[in-house]
């Protein structure tokens, strides 16, 4: 029997690696996906049978869909597609080139489409599968994001729309947003400001990986039947509103 196939982006380090361990300790066949060959390839190594690793850069058509030929070929099915990757290129709007918009929003929106019209392609013709889009909670606004919660709020926004058009060929279409996640992002802020953030969290904690790749789980469980077009915080009760 055929192992249920999941592709993840941004898989090499941080979250879209806590996804990919996840996924794979519940027996999927993991496809990872980045530009980060060295640790891309050290996961693959790591998890062993049944995982493959294909370097892409999801903003090129071309690229996305050697990437889908190539794993239709190996694997048979699609049946989970996780859109983890993203990029940032923080500043506030008067200082920020317009080449940072525009990298920011082909990678974190137009790549996630890319990415969804070729998953969405091959899931209806098997007519059942899952898209996890991991979005922001800083869709909801974030100071020196105008370019990143832009690309966000669109990741939140086609996630709904591919729900309405896919869910009546069995595919489930949903988001997740995550807060303040301990990633080496995370730890390469300053402590201070690192702590600022933390004592704006309800929870007054950071959020671990492991936190976001339960919920991926839970969303592309077989018995998780009735929901999408839904955009899960998974961020402390940041999204409720700062409380500094």
């Amino acid at each position: 029997m055929l192992k249920r196939t999941a592709i993840i982006t941004g898989a090499a380090k941080g979250i879209g690696s806590a996804i990919a361990r996840k996924l794979h300790s519940e027996g999927y066949a993991c496809v990872l996906v980045d530009v980060d060959d060295e640790n891309g390839q050290a996961l693959a190594r790591e998890l062993g049978n049944h995982t493959s690793y294909y370097r892409c850069n999801i903003s090129s058509e071309t690229e996305v869909k050697n990437l889908f030929t190539s794993v239709i070929e190996k694997n048979k099915s699609i049946d989970v597609l996780v859109n983890n990757a993203g990029i940032i290129r923080d500043n506030m709007i008067w200082k920020m080139p317009a080449d940072d918009f525009d990298t920011v929003v082909n990678i974190n929106l137009k790549g996630t489409w890319l990415m969804c019209r070729e998953a969405a392609s091959i899931m209806r013709e098997q007519k059942n599968g899952r898209i996890v889009n991991i979005a922001s909670r800083a869709w909801l606004g974030n100071a020196g994001q105008s370019n990143y919660a832009a690309s966000k709020a669109g990741v939140v926004s086609l996630t709904r729309v591919l729900a309405l058009e896919l869910g009546k060929y069995g595919i489930l279409v949903n988001a997740i947003a995550p807060g303040l996640i301990n990633t080496p992002l995370a730890q390469s802020l300053t402590a201070e400001v690192r702590e600022k953030l933390i004592q704006a969290q309800p929870t007054k904690s950071m959020g671990k990986p492991e936190d976001v790749a339960h919920v991926v789980s839970f969303l592309c469980n077989e018995n998780t039947q009735f929901i999408t077009g839904q955009t899960l915080n998974v961020d402390g009760g940041k999204s409720i509103g700062a409380n500094v």
